[in-house]
């Protein structure tokens, strides 16, 4: 659980081709008809974990087709659409302005990085920002004609194989650094600690509280099924876990060329 970082394409001493930025575009779009945004099946570990109750999923648990591929973040999308509605804290968000994606976990390691939620918009909704005197900007991304204002990433498969009580808390947990003005900055706490408080311990055992109060809230138990499955569960029912996979946002110069490499060059 951390919060998602941009990636420069600027580095030091090296000028910003026009090549460059034909590559990494101000604007990324995506459309279901002619450019869809990109799924990739998720790989298991390389050392997975032991299934304590083996990969057949329990029939009353019900995850959609079987013969389809498991669609990890539709599933994922849904839940929080429902999750916003109910949780008064988090009425300020609309999931709809959220891209729900993945990365890939490395290793099956239990630990590490489970989710993070990157703003594409800087301090109080700016889209522009200067760092050591050259104006950036954070890439925009537009998805059926919807600017998203943050990108929720899911490591996987270690996301799905935490306990049940872990993925909900995670899930509130990222939701949860979405600013109230839900402007695509970050909630900021008072202090040194702005993304949990001085106490991250604290912030955790709200994240729990707030979990347990939607679950025993009169929440629709088929929007969050698939959670109770681990990964090796859900692939061998539906063959296949799918996820969105989406490139991190950049860090664009919004120069000339010529003013960066004279930039780079001091």
């Amino acid at each position: 659980m951390r919060r998602g970082r941009y990636k420069k394409v600027i580095g030091s001493g090296l000028a910003f081709s026009h090549a460059a930025l034909e590559r990494f575009p101000f604007v990324m779009r995506w459309d279901a008809a002619r450019h869809p945004l990109p799924r990739r099946p998720v790989r298991a570990p390389a050392r997975p974990r032991s299934v304590v109750l083996g990969n057949e999923a329990p029939p009353w648990l019900a995850t959609g087709p079987a013969e389809l591929a498991f669609d990890f973040c539709g599933h994922v999308q849904r839940l929080c659409c429902d999750i916003v509605a109910r949780c008064p804290e988090l009425h300020h968000i609309d999931a709809s302005k959220l891209l729900f994606c993945m990365t890939q976990a490395r290793t099956g390691r239990v630990h590490g990085l489970q989710a993070r939620v990157t703003p594409l918009r800087f301090r109080n909704g700016g889209l522009r920002r200067r760092r050591h005197g050259i104006p950036y900007q954070v890439q925009r991304y537009i998805v059926d004609g919807q600017e998203m204002l943050y990108l929720v990433t899911f490591c996987l498969p270690r996301f799905l194989d935490q306990e049940f009580d872990g993925k909900f808390v995670t899930l509130f947990h990222e939701l949860y650094h979405i600013s109230p003005e839900f402007d695509g900055d970050l909630r900021r706490h008072s202090g040194r600690c702005q993304m949990h408080s001085h106490s991250k311990r604290t912030y955790d055992k709200h994240m729990a509280h707030l979990a347990r109060e939607y679950l025993s809230g009169g929440a629709d138990s088929s929007l969050h099924a698939f959670l109770r499955l681990n990964f090796a569960q859900l692939a061998h029912r539906h063959g296949r876990v799918e996820a969105v996979v989406v490139p991190r946002p950049k860090l664009l110069p919004i120069v000339v060329p010529e003013t960066l490499t004279a930039a780079a060059s001091e």
